[in-house]
């Protein structure tokens, strides 16, 4: 079943990319749209990410072959339990969100079965430290993973076996460029954990703490240079889509951070023994084989 139709609830950043690609590729359907924040809404709309502004957001969806649901995670969850009881069977709901685990608890029992609406929860490893529609761009998923994680319907299940729209939407990603893997939510939740959210929660500590230390020297803050701006590039992100993250990724960010506390405590043990170069060499390792040998 071919998608003719879609609505992206949460025209940020990311929804507003979402729509922008889907126009770039081809998609020729309407694309309905709706935001808790009309200005971004307009925005989206004038950039041509939407081709409609809906008023009615459950009956944009309800007249649309999928739906995808953009914003915090908090808010997703909200929406997966609106939508439930509206949809028809042959209609998908997909999301952009970064955590996997919860949105898969909520969807239990209510999507994924006899006569319910199709699940595919989804997460493009890709974005700005920056949010809104004004900032999205069609390329955004061009040369990232995009990672998909079907729920299993009870526990002891298997995921469930797709539907045609949800085929259908795979293949749209895959036209934006972007490289589909599937993961189980548990997997994905940790895995984000280590190469997502430590990272931002890094960028953060360090970004508050400089301010805390140069807030009142700021002509300091300039000799910092390209290593100080990627290391607080994150720093800028927005926290009403890290609260999220926090509260429903809980022990996994947990985890990472202590581990992190623990390697950093090693290194302020070790500034001058040999075990700093060793250090060295396994960070340089990973930067061999890592994200920047992709590139």
């Amino acid at each position: 079943m071919p998608i003719r139709s879609i609505t992206i609830l949460g025209t940020g950043l990311i929804g507003a990319s979402v729509g922008l690609a889907l126009r770039a590729q081809g998609f020729s359907g309407p694309i309905a749209g709706w935001d808790p924040d009309s200005q971004e809404l307009r925005t989206a709309f004038s950039l041509g990410a939407v081709t409609v502004t809906a008023d009615d957001p459950l009956a944009a969806a309800t007249a649309s072959d999928a739906i995808v649901l953009g914003g915090p995670v908090f808010t997703i969850l909200e929406w997966l339990d609106r939508l439930a009881p509206v949809l028809r069977a042959d209609q998908l709901v997909t999301d952009v969100g970064s955590v996997k685990g919860a949105l898969c608890a909520c969807s239990r029992s209510r999507y994924n079965g006899p006569g319910q609406p199709g699940f595919l929860p989804g997460h493009p490893m890709a974005g700005k430290e920056v949010g809104g529609a004004g900032n999205a761009d069609p390329a955004l998923f061009a040369d990232s993973v995009w990672l998909f994680t079907p729920c299993q319907r009870h526990e002891q299940d298997a995921p469930f076996a797709e539907g045609p729209a949800a085929g259908a939407w795979r293949t749209w990603v895959e036209r934006f460029g972007a490289r589909v893997l599937d993961m189980d939510p548990d997997r994905h939740d940790v895995l984000c954990a280590w190469i997502s959210h430590l990272p931002q929660f890094v960028s953060t500590a360090m970004s508050a703490l400089l301010e805390d230390e140069f807030a009142a020297n700021t002509d300091l803050l300039p000799v910092g240079g390209r290593a100080l701006r990627e290391m607080t590039r994150l720093g800028a992100s927005p926290f009403s889509m890290w609260r999220d993250i926090a509260h429903t990724n809980t022990e996994a960010i947990a985890n990472s951070l202590h581990a992190l506390e623990q390697r950093l405590a090693h290194l302020r043990e070790n500034l001058k023994t040999p075990e700093l170069r060793d250090e060295f060499e396994r960070a340089n390792r990973f930067r061999v084989k890592g994200p920047e040998k992709k590139r």
